[in-house]
């Protein structure tokens, strides 16, 4: 026996009995596709799966006949399989225009590039999956076969998997299929179906660039699905975080492989130390050993280091390639995944060297931050309340009620935070795309991160004292304390951020470190900070929770006084 299904699906869905009541909504009012090659069942399936669902069961093959009162095998030989696909379109695209229905193509239907788009818009589409003797048992002396006519069957089938298996990877779901009763094979089918529900999506609606962000359980397993609908062609290069690719790489290699990606695989180590112009020359000597070319896609497989350096490879490497962030961390995927910004660091600071290149996908599996130790859950929380208060706060009150089932591992909290970060990134980045507004657009994102940014560039980026998201929640927790200092905000607001901060578990208290901090040295890294402008630091601050803003004239005594009162040295 097979296993029930390999498919994507959204977080936790809800229970349903084999009759379809009670299903999630997401099948609803959706035809039920089913792909395959010949033999696999599709009618015998189909016919039965209509009957537990209530909907009308339709043979595309049979709507064909009937609509050229010929057989399929009388059109192939009159007209050529060219002119059958034609009709074929066209058959498909009416009979999923009218109400939900069951479907069986006919096993090159979903190898239609149009035919599989229509499918995706308004169809769930389900490959029933058998192995090759059971195929060729079940469609051997079958005179009903146009591309078996006299040829061997084993030999068509072998050559026909070949070619459309990995464009049947596609499918909404995949049911692995045995020589077992048709109703056991519906039975599955049905549970598989029932249970699916679709990832979370978000759109970045940037013109001539606009791309989605998916966000759900399992999505690394469906990758190279994923990826094969948006790449220019089936080769892509993954540079993944070596850890990462210890725990995940094979889900992700497995679901390449399936939808017939070709692929090579460069990992890096992990730690902000790989995100260094040496190790982005490193990378681009590997790739251009690997072949690559201007069709060559990039997967950055990893948590923020891995996709600010593979996204700034991709931009730079033969003057751009196709880019696919999977990141694996909160961090990335509430942040630095999103936008377009790629990069690496100097000595003098982070993200110094980089460029805006746009991916063309970001798939974020919240199952793989399971994996996840509890302080790098931590640390990427904290991005997740910086949306909250640069202009929303409404989303920093859902955060104070759910910050702790997120990181306790609820994984419907978790994509749902995703999602809203995500959604808020999106809006922002649309309209300000490369940081260019004077009135602070998408500058507003780096809340915190002149602070952060600063104590980084003091104890190293090797994530042994500060993790980055632990260097933001300092500063976080010092911009607010610094515009309430300044008179811009309450102090009730700025306590209330720290309160929340520390009781999530994250730092907010400098003098707790175990190191002493000069103000002088924080506010000369404050100087690079590329927010900067001839000299002059620059600040996100905050008129209360859900206001912030750029300011350019903080005098550097009030910082240097507030550094100082934190417990730093002068």
């Amino acid at each position: 026996m097979g296993s029930d299904s390999h498919q994507h699906q959204s977080i936790r869905p809800a229970p349903a009995d084999e009759t379809g009541r009670g299903a999630p909504p997401a099948w609803r009012g959706r035809a039920i596709v089913l792909v395959g090659l010949m033999g696999a069942g599709k009618t015998a399936i189909g016919r039965r799966l209509a009957a537990r669902l209530g909907l009308p069961f339709v043979d595309a093959d049979h709507e064909i006949e009937a609509a050229a009162r010929m057989s399929v095998a009388e059109i192939f030989a009159r007209y050529g399989e060219r002119a059958f696909r034609d009709g074929e379109r066209r058959v498909i695209a009416r009979l999923l225009g009218g109400e939900p229905i069951v479907l069986a193509t006919g096993g090159g239907a979903f190898m239609d590039a149009e035919t599989r788009a229509l499918v995706r818009q308004r169809a769930l589409s389900v490959w029933l999956r058998v192995p090759l003797p059971i195929l060729v048992r079940r469609v051997s002396g079958r005179t009903d076969r146009p591309l078996l006519v006299g040829k061997d069957p084993a030999a068509v089938l072998a050559e026909l998997a070949a070619k459309r298996y990995p464009t049947y990877a596609e499918a909404d779901i995949v049911v692995d299929c045995t020589d077992e009763p048709a109703e056991a094979t519906t039975a599955r089918v049905l549970r598989a179906i029932t249970a699916w529900s679709p990832p979370r999506s978000v759109h970045v609606p940037l013109p001539g660039r606009a791309y989605d962000i998916l966000i759900g359980e399992g999505l690394v397993a469906r990758a190279g699905a994923h990826a094969a609908a948006v790449l220019p062609r089936r080769r892509a290069v993954v540079i993944a975080d070596a850890t990462v690719a210890a725990l995940h790489g094979r889900a992700l290699t497995d679901s390449l492989a399936a939808a017939g990606i070709d692929h090579t695989v460069l990992t890096v180590p992990s730690g902000e130390q790989s995100k260094s112009m040496a190790m982005a020359a490193d990378l681009l000597e590997r790739m251009t050993e690997a072949g690559i070319d201007r069709r060559t896609g990039v997967i950055a497989f990893g948590g923020g280091v891995v996709g600010d350096l593979a996204g700034f490879v991709a931009a730079i490497a033969l003057r751009g390639l196709p880019l696919i962030h999977v990141p694996t961390t909160l961090l990335a995927q509430v942040d630095s995944s999103v936008g377009g910004k790629t990069g690496v660091n100097l000595p003098a600071g982070k993200n110094l060297v980089g460029a805006f290149h746009q991916p063309l996908l970001v798939l974020c599996d919240s199952s793989v931050l399971a994996t996840l130790p509890l302080r790098e859950r931590r640390a990427g929380y904290a991005e997740v309340v910086k949306y909250g208060l640069i202009d929303d706060p409404a989303f920093f009150a859902w955060c104070e009620a759910h910050g702790a089932a997120l990181l306790e591992g609820d994984l419907e909290v978790i994509a749902e935070a995703v999602r809203a970060c995500c959604a808020a990134k999106a809006r922002i980045v649309a309209d300000d795309e490369r940081e260019t507004r004077a009135d602070g657009g998408r500058a507003l994102l780096n809340l915190g991160h002149t602070f952060g940014h600063a104590l980084e560039a003091e104890v190293g980026y090797d994530g042994g004292l500060l993790l980055h998201g632990e260097a933001v929640a300092f500063g976080l927790g010092l911009a607010f304390t610094l515009s309430a200092r300044l008179g811009l905000c309450a102090a009730e607001d700025a306590d209330r951020v720290r309160a929340h901060l520390r009781a999530c578990g994250l730092p907010t208290d400098l003098a707790r470190l175990d190191r002493r901090f000069s103000a002088a040295r924080l506010i000369g890294h404050m100087r690079k900070d590329k927010k900067a402008e001839a000299g002059r630091l620059a600040f996100i601050l905050a008129r209360g929770i859900g206001a912030a803003f750029i300011s350019r004239d903080v005098p550097e005594e009030e910082v240097a006084a507030l550094l100082i009162d934190e417990g730093c040295a002068p």
